[in-house]
């Protein structure tokens, strides 16, 4: 998953449009999104493999997240005092070191060290690439450039995870995850032939945090948005054996349900803004509850693949396009502070990616779907009523 942070363009001196490296972000975009979500569609042959439960695989996710978390708390110290090239390509290094550890990985061990590797990248990555592209443009192109550099992550988002089944039943879980490798390797390549010197100029670290944080609206935002992402995840972390077990389908239908999932949710990121023109709260409070009775509501037809299908196709129009509406809420609660509050909101995403995953396959693996499905509804009603609770903030404030 992937919500990255804001941040203020840094003063450069004028230069034409760099597009050729705002492409080469938006692939290292892909190859960041498709490496965090692969063990989705890969986690039944993952933990057979590597002799585990599927719940221990699913820790997958949650390793990634936690470094992402911890990379996204401390990098603008970091990127305050390198080059931003030099940061993106040794970031991008990473991708590439982690997707060959984790499919050459001969435990679960050195599997889960190669998933923190590439949570190291995340975290980076997404705390300073709003930043670095719009560095890469004149002002007057900055929202064309971050929507090539999201389509980037909209595109893995459709393709990851069916693609994932499909290459895992074909060439194995390990070749599955390998393949990001020379995707990650051709980004490399580029983004070091277009990305020009970015000399730094200094970030925020740590200390804002604590103003921000003694505003009401922006906790109970916080919240809101870390509820949804911990109550999305407990649930979508195990779809694969829900899927397979409950829905009882092979692996082409997975993966066909999968791909209806992410090109819904592709549909729904290009649909969502205009319900958030006028309706922002009233989007932020609506699509928890919603997914939170599709969470219910999977666990009573279950057994219908049709019925599945259409749920999970409502799942991912909603879901997918939910981080667009925390992105809005962002800038529109914090104008003046959008470097420290990103940076914040990306650890907290990180954070409820890490909780969600690691909550969801304990309860996986000691009680069964039946409990995780509901716990993920009972979290994302949570998320909706922190949202009317940060609407009421506002409002006062």
């Amino acid at each position: 998953m992937n919500l990255e942070a804001s941040a203020a363009p840094e003063p450069v001196a004028a230069r034409p449009a760099a597009w050729g490296a705002v492409l080469a972000m938006s692939l290292g975009a892909f190859v960041l999104v498709a490496s965090e979500f692969m063990p989705v569609s890969l986690l039944t042959p993952i933990a057979a493999d590597l002799h585990i439960t599927e719940g221990q695989a699913g820790q997958a996710i949650a390793i990634s997240g936690a470094f992402a978390l911890l990379t996204s708390l401390f990098i603008a110290t970091l990127a305050g005092r390198l080059d931003r090239k030099v940061l993106l390509l040794a970031l991008t290094v990473l991708m590439i070191v982690s997707g060959t550890v984790a499919a050459f990985a001969p435990n679960y061990a050195i599997f889960m060290v190669g998933r923190a590797l590439i949570g190291v990248a995340i975290g980076g990555f997404w705390s300073m690439s709003a930043a670095t592209a719009m560095r890469l443009v004149p002002p007057a192109d900055v929202p064309r450039a971050l929507a090539i550099l999201n389509g980037g992550n909209a595109l893995a988002t459709v393709v990851a995870a069916p693609l994932g089944s499909f290459l895992g039943a074909a060439i194995g879980w390990r070749g599955a995850f390998f393949c990001v490798v020379p995707v990650a390797a051709i980004a490399f390549a580029w983004k070091l032939a277009s990305l020009p010197p970015m000399q730094a100029a200094g970030g925020q670290g740590l200390g804002s945090l604590s103003r921000l944080l003694r505003r009401p609206v922006v906790v109970l935002g916080m919240a809101a948005s870390g509820l949804f992402f911990m109550g999305q995840f407990a649930l979508f972390t195990y779809l694969r054996p829900f899927l397979e077990k409950v829905t009882r389908v092979g692996v082409s239908t997975l993966s066909l349900m999968l791909l209806v999932l992410g090109v819904a949710g592709f549909i729904g990121t290009t649909l969502i803004g205009r319900f958030l023109q006028g309706h922002l709260y009233r989007t932020l409070i609506a699509i928890p509850a919603v997914m939170a009775v599709i969470a219910l509501a999977l666990v009573a037809l279950g057994s219908s693949a049709v019925a599945v299908t259409a749920l999970l196709a409502v799942w991912g129009l909603i879901a997918t396009a939910a981080p667009v509406g925390w992105w809005t809420w962002l800038a529109r609660t914090l104008p003046q502070d959008a470097e420290a509050g990103g940076g914040l909101i990306v650890a907290t995403v990180q954070l409820s990616i890490m909780l969600g995953a690691t909550v969801g396959g304990l309860v996986f693996d000691a009680a069964g779907y039946r409990a995780t499905f509901h716990l993920s509804a009972a979290i994302l009603v949570a998320a909706a009523m922190c949202a009317v609770l940060a609407a009421r903030a506002e409002r006062r404030g």
